[in-house]
């Protein structure tokens, strides 16, 4: 299963509309930052927008609208709206639940690891004990 969202940016620059449109994948963003990143600069790079100039600094101004979130992404998408707040909230669990969730689907053919509350906290405990070690 495919953990990801939509993120558009829109907005006008020296008499030009821009529309900077990604799927971001949700597992790539867990893996890289230990915090969920702003999406302004993660869409900067992907339209190779740099980031120290004029359109930047508008596009880091205009608002981000989020769609198609699939996956746990989808979890938090309540009405149309994406809740950042919440998805940053969890930040340090998904970083963990994510990569279980793999495990368990490589291995024990379990789609989803939260309908198995006991698995999961087996799971989390043998990870939490690795870290340790």
């Amino acid at each position: 299963m495919s953990n990801t969202f939509t993120a558009c940016i829109e907005f006008s620059f020296k008499g030009e509309d821009y529309r900077y449109v990604a799927t971001l994948d949700l597992d790539a963003l867990l893996l890289k930052h230990a915090e969920f990143p702003a999406i302004a600069p993660v869409l900067a790079k992907i339209h190779h927008v740099d980031t120290y100039s004029y359109l930047y600094e508008v596009m880091e101004e205009s608002d981000v609208t989020f769609s198609d979130a699939q996956g746990v992404a989808a979890e938090f998408m309540q009405d149309g709206e994406f809740d950042v707040h919440a998805l940053s909230a969890n930040w340090a669990d998904l970083k963990v639940l994510l990569p279980l969730q793999k495990i368990a689907q490589q291995t024990l053919s379990i789609a989803d690891l939260k309908a198995h509350p006991d698995m999961l906290l087996a799971l989390k405990q043998a990870y939490q004990l690795g870290q340790r070690s």
